[in-house]
């Protein structure tokens, strides 16, 4: 059975998708990109402040499954400049401090609203 998650501690989608679909014991979360929740606007400051806000709108979905980082296996990270790798890795480690999921990093040409990182994840409880 599949069930649709939505949380308005997120951005609402952009697109005709959902922020993320839970279909048994996994969750597959859509790709989020550096908009605040709560302002609707695109947090563009830093590299290292867009990761950030990225990240946090995985974490309220996957929160709002009832999931947390600790039950991911799977991020894909997608830039528009490996430049900005390192930077968004150490964010990244901030938020999968142990047992870190399975992950790829692919240089994109573009993103959505001209943002620079989006990440998307794959999670799974028994």
């Amino acid at each position: 059975m599949k069930e649709i998650i939505n949380t308005n501690n997120a951005p609402a989608p952009i697109g005709p998708y959902n922020q993320a679909i839970k279909a048994g014991n996994t969750i597959y979360v859509s790709g989020q990109i550096a908009l605040s929740p709560q302002t609707g606007s695109l947090v563009l400051d830093s590299i290292a402040a867009q990761t950030k806000q990225v990240l946090e709108n995985l974490h309220a979905i996957l929160e709002e499954a009832g999931y947390s980082f600790a039950d991911v296996a799977k991020t894909s990270i997608f830039l528009t400049d490996m430049a900005n790798f390192n930077i968004v890795n150490e964010v990244y480690g901030e938020y999968f401090t142990e047992n870190a999921p399975a992950r790829e990093t692919v240089a994109v040409k573009g993103l959505p609203k001209g943002v620079d990182v989006e990440i998307s994840c794959i999670a799974w409880k028994a």
